[in-house]
């Protein structure tokens, strides 16, 4: 709107008095500025006011007085006096004839036949005539707005054009509003101001009589306006009135710019106003509003926004009318003079040769940036980034050439020095075509050049570990291997903005770090000598020597040039600390993937070496455990973890490559045993499972690993003991804790064990302070406890002692199992006079897992001993099958011919049988093995017979604790191992034992028929038994149709077995009929033919001996008719006891006696029953 500028505008000081009603600044006014604001001021005075206090109605007089000498104040009285009701009136009735007769009708209420111009007639009215001339004009105006649909147009008014009569239309315009307020809407009015000459004047006064509308009118004119400003008369027309508004207003300037980004409408206005804001403060070194408040659309979370200004700056660009009357032209202009104002004044013209470089460190022929610009140029860097790479801006020529200027100088060492480096090479990587001449060419190679040189001095200097030299490095080693889009991930993550790079644009840049910075061996040769990063953590952002370690280790550009990268990766293991930083796993696995994959196969030799079994041991020193002794340790938890991945991790991956590796006929050297048993892996899985927020997913790995390799340390029950042990009550314990149980030293414990035989109490007292202390506190007394553990066994040591060295035992497992594990199998070694005790390892016991059963007999009959020792043995027996899978597959190399096949012995056609088939069934007669011997451990001996089993017996505990851990064992290990063990059989005096004690015994029911099924009758006996105890405990369904199936092969055999196998199959088989008709009495009738079957066989058999088997079948058929009357008799004693016709050795006739006490049995029990 230029024609307004030769108009005098209401000034900020004028707006604010009338703002805040301040009558002395009002006075203070000039008449010019005064006059613009009398249509406010004189209603004002004359209006009753809502405020009846003392001090308004002073102000009120200033007012007066201020107003009473001036002459145009008689014409607003005027204005005022008129019938505002009549004119409302006449303007609703024309409203309606316009909206009936159509926007184009000449016929006015308001206003009769006009005789003369709207200029003359305006002049020669009087008030109420000019009221309505201009009501008419203007509401005539708001109708075409209202029509318009959108489109702007410009209508030229005589009333508004006219300078001699401005002022007195602002006037009748703004009493119009103050009066009319419902008819004219002053935001509608706003927007029919802008179609009309002069316009942002008239807008202006209005707003100032009006100053509480200020925001409304703003927001109004923002919401209705276009969202591209710059591209229509209408939207330039809009800015340049909120322009001028906001000139009036300017501490509301930066509201009415959140106003045009929450509409994102009018982007050209949100400019022009932060130019202004710019012009207007007093910033010398900090990042100007400009800076701020465009990187914010562009780089801010709101797409939208991003979207809408990027079209601005576009649609800027395409128009060819680019003046200095554009606001993108201004932007543009201004950003460029704060680019140009932090540059260094004077910077010498030639290009340096290399000599001229090698100079001190810190002195460059280069005048650098000034350590109160770097950030400013950061920002402008960044802004610069996002105007190109996100809204498309082309920069010209000068812009291009004060870029690359500002981007190749020299900052201070300073972290915020880094952060410029690193911004300028991206910036040059991302945008290459700010490079165009071969001078520029050579200005950027010198300036890498001085990058390579001066890295080490900024990371000393700036204290930043993440410095811009790692960056360079994993450029070059991105561009060696071809990995484009990694160099633009990376550039993208560096600049904080996701913009499009073409690949192609990098091929110049990679030509000339390939060929003329950094050759590959030169890449591998200077990263092995960076410095590893001391305590590295996720704490440390940016881009460091780990990334680029990780990437050479992915290319093989290590074994490619024979560098030994070894050292650099110890170290920097060493060098780590809390949080985990994410790059750590990654790089351990790749690094182990390098050790056994040769990088190609002419040449298998190409690998890394592995860490040596010393320098891991280095790590582990001083991990003895506990909060007192943590101190020693050289190395933090995290080393020592990463390193336990380290070995887990190649182990596995050993193991996994196995055939690969022999195919290219390697080798690589695995890790000792002994090694392996030297680190405390329990110890540090329990330190990780404390740490796990910390370390991230290096916790879940572990125990990944431990799952495969080491089954035993994955025990759910220790899993279950560990929480009871780590849980409430250790804390509780441990507030207990007194400083008596800190001084007991090992020695003393000793010497406490040895008096056991005299005394019991110091050693109790001992080991119940002992109790108080945590697991890791416990090491140190872990061999003196089992060492004294044979003591323990003699008689008259109390029970309270062994089970709290049970407790003890526990809390050390969860610590260091396997090391307690080999001292309490030799500790418990049946002692042999004259014979020397053989030491067991670790290897020996996962060899063969049943040596922990061959302990001092006495072991046998103290449960709290036996409960260790079951504990041990089933570590054990998974120790063992994860043994002989590994040694199967380390072994599978060595026997390419035989196809990992073996036929049997002596046989020349028999089928041969796999490895893995021989292993599985060695696997299964160890836990077959196991549980027999366990279950023969339940037996009583000789001497327990005699005096017999009493409930609280030690036979009778020990038959607990094994009866509810270890036969589960066979269960859990699947159906061919449980199957194995009831073939096996075990004594008849256990069923009850086994099926009361064992929860998972209901298993068996599934494997009772096929027991049945076998040939040998002592098979059969045993399932039947087994089937009699499991009825009468599991009485299902299930139970009842395999008692039914028992039955029925009861009959079968009656019919096919000779006298003396029907014996010897009957009479053990027979009571069990009992338990089948208490548990299923429908099995009644069946079992009772039966009986009376066997007895007619019996009979048979011995008709032509004798004639006394006659009446008892007699008696069973009367018995199976009536077996209510035989009732009283079944309670004879002789009867009960047996001793009727057992006078006789034949086996029939006994056989028959066995069915007759059979059957009075069954009917006992009915009848009781009953």
């Amino acid at each position: 709107m230029t024609e307004c500028t030769s108009l005098q505008f209401v000034s900020p000081f004028a707006f604010e008095a009338m703002q805040k009603v301040d009558v002395v600044c009002l006075a203070s006014l000039s008449d010019p500025e005064l006059r613009l604001l009398l249509p406010c001021l004189v209603r004002m005075a004359l209006c009753a006011p809502a405020d009846q206090s003392q001090s308004w109605a002073q102000d009120k007089k200033l007012i007066l007085r201020l107003l009473s000498g001036v002459e145009a104040v008689n014409s607003i009285v005027a204005l005022l006096s008129v019938d505002f009701h009549a004119l409302e009136q006449d303007a609703s009735k024309e409203q309606q004839l316009r909206h009936k007769l159509g926007g184009g009708s000449g016929e006015s209420i308001l206003v009769s036949q006009l005789q003369h111009g709207l200029t003359l007639e305006f002049e020669h009215s009087d008030s109420p005539r000019r009221l309505r001339l201009v009501l008419s004009e203007l509401l005539a105006i708001m109708n075409k707005v209202s029509e318009s649909n959108g489109e702007f147009f410009f209508k030229s008014s005589e009333l508004f054009e006219s300078p001699v009569y401005l002022e007195e239309a602002a006037d009748v315009l703004c009493i119009l509003q103050a009066e009319l307020p419902s008819l004219l809407p002053i935001v509608d009015v706003a927007e029919a101001l802008l179609h009309v000459r002069n316009g942002a004047w008239f807008l202006c006064l209005l707003v100032a009589n009006v100053p509480d509308s200020f925001n409304e009118v703003c927001r109004g004119l923002i919401k209705n306006g276009e969202r591209q400003d710059e591209e229509s008369l209408g939207g330039r027309r809009r800015t340049d009135a909120l322009r001028f508004l906001c000139k009036m207003n300017p501490s509301q300037a930066l509201k009415v710019r959140g106003m045009v980004v929450e509409e994102c409408h009018l982007p050209g206005l949100g400019v022009a106003l932060t130019l202004d804001h710019t012009k207007n403060e007093a910033c010398e070194d900090g990042v100007s509003d400009l800076v701020c408040f465009v990187s914010g659309l562009l780089l801010g979370t709101n797409a939208k926004v991003r979207t809408w200004f990027g079209t601005f700056i576009r649609n800027g660009q395409q128009r060819k009318r680019e003046t200095s009357s554009s606001v993108l032209w201004q932007m543009r202009r201004q950003l460029l003079l704060e680019l140009m104002g932090i540059l260094p004044t004077v910077r010498s013209t030639r290009i340096v040769e290399e000599a001229d470089v090698d100079m001190e460190p810190n002195v460059s022929v280069y005048s650098g940036l000034k350590e109160e610009h770097v950030v400013k140029a950061s920002a402008l860097l960044r802004l610069y980034c996002a105007l190109m790479g996100i809204a498309g801006l082309k920069p010209t020529e000068e812009e291009a050439e004060q870029l690359l200027q500002l981007m190749t100088s020299r900052p201070p060492a300073t972290p915020a020095g880094v952060r410029f480096v690193s911004l300028s090479f991206c910036m040059l990587l991302a945008f290459s075509t700010l490079v165009s001449t071969p001078e520029q060419e050579q200005l950027m190679v010198v300036w890498l050049s001085w990058m390579i040189k001066e890295e080490a001095y900024f990371e000393s200097t700036s204290g930043v570990s993440a410095s811009f030299g790692e960056m360079l490095l994993l450029v070059a080693m991105y561009f060696h291997s071809n990995q484009l889009s990694a160099i633009i991930d990376l550039v993208c993550s560096t600049l904080g903005m996701k913009i499009v790079i073409k690949p192609s644009s990098l091929s110049r840049m990679k030509t000339i770090f390939t060929q003329e910075i950094f050759t590959e061996q030169v890449v591998t040769a200077h990263a092995v000598r960076v410095p590893v990063t001391s305590n590295l953590s996720a704490n440390i952002t940016g881009f460091l020597p780990i990334h680029c370690i990780y990437q050479l280790l992915r290319s093989r550009s290590f074994t490619k040039h024979k560098v030994s990268i070894k050292d650099w990766i110890y170290r920097q293991l060493c060098e780590t600390s809390t949080p985990l930083h994410p790059q750590l796993l990654p790089l351990i696995d790749v690094y182990i993937n390098s050790i056994l994959t040769p990088a190609s196969k002419s040449n298998p030799e190409a690998t890394n070496q592995p860490v040596t079994e010393q320098e891991i041991l280095n790590i582990f020193q001083g991990v003895i455990g506990g909060d007192n002794i943590r101190l020693n340790q050289r190395f933090s938890i995290t080393a020592q973890l990463l390193v336990l991945y380290y070995i887990l991790s190649y182990e596995e991956a050993l193991l996994a490559n196995t055939k690969t590796l022999a195919a290219m006929q390697r080798k690589p050297k695995s890790y000792s045993s002994s090694l392996m048993d030297q680190i405390p892996i329990k110890f540090l899985i329990r330190q990780a499972q404390g740490l796990q927020q910390e370390l991230g997913g290096l916790h879940s790995a572990l125990l990944r690993l431990l799952a495969t390799n080491y089954p035993h340390l994955c025990i759910v029950d220790d899993w279950i003991c560990e929480e009871e042990i780590t849980g409430t009550d250790a804390l509780l314990r441990r507030m207990l804790l007194t400083n008596n149980a800190k001084n007991h030293s090992p020695k003393q414990l000793q010497e406490a064990f040895s008096a056991v035989p005299v005394n019991n109490t110091q050693v109790m007292q001992i080991i119940e302070h002992l109790t108080l202390l945590s697991a890791s506190e416990l090491i140190p007394y872990a061999e003196v406890l089992t060492s004294n553990m044979s003591q323990l066994l003699n008689s008259g040591v109390p029970r309270r002692i062994l089970q709290t060295v049970n407790k003890l035992w526990m809390v050390l497992n969860t610590v260091m199992p396997r090391r307690l594990w080999v001292m309490t199998v030799n500790a418990l070694q049946p002692s042999i006079k004259f014979v020397r005790q053989q030491k067991y390892t670790q290897n020996d016991l996962m060899i063969d897992p049943l040596i922990v059963l061959r302990c001092d007999q006495r072991v046998h009959r103290c449960p709290p001993l036996m409960d260790i020792t079951l504990h041990m043995l089933n570590g054990y027996l998974l120790a063992s099958k994860a043994y002989l899978s590994a040694h199967l597959k380390e072994t599978e190399q060595d026997r390419p011919s035989q196809n990992n096949t073996i036929g049997l012995v002596g046989q020349t056609d028999a089928p041969e049988v796999t490895r893995e088939e021989l292993k599985n069934a060695l696997l299964a007669a160890q836990d077959s093995a196991a549980v027999q011997i366990l279950l023969e451990i339940c037996l009583p001996t000789e001497e327990e017979k005699a005096n017999g089993v009493n409930p609280d017996s030690l036979l009778r505990n020990v038959q607990s604790v094994i009866t509810t851990s270890a036969p589960n064992k066979g269960m859990e290990e699947g159906e061919d191992n449980l199957l194995c063990n009831l073939r096996e059989g075990y004594p008849c005096e256990l069923l009850p034992l086994t099926v009361a004690g064992i929860p998972s015994m209901h298993i068996c029911l599934d494997f009772i028929p096929e027991l049945i099924a076998q040939p040998e009758l002592e098979k059969q006996i045993f399932a039947i038994q087994l089937l009699s105890h499991l009825c009468i405990q599991y009485a299902l369904p299930k139970s009842l149709s395999v008692a039914r199936l028992a039955v029925n092969v009861m009959g079968t055999l009656l019919t096919v077995l000779t006298q003396a196998k029907r014996y010897a199959f009957f009479m053990p088989t027979l009571p069990s009929l009992v338990s089948f008709c208490r548990a299923f009495p429908p099995l009644y009738e069946d079992i009772m033919s039966l009986l009376i079957q066997i007895g007619q066989v019996c009979a048979s058999d011995v008709a032509t001996q004798t004639r006394d088997i006659d009446p008892i079948i007699t008696r069973l058929q009367q018995i199976k008719e009536k077996p209510s009357g035989w009732s009283q008799i079944c309670k004879d004693s002789s009867y009960k006891n047996g001793s009727r016709d057992t006078g006789s050795m034949d086996p029939d006739v006994q056989l028959c006696h066995c069915i007759e006490r059979t059957v009075i049995e069954i009917i006992n029990m009915s009848v009781s029953g009953i």
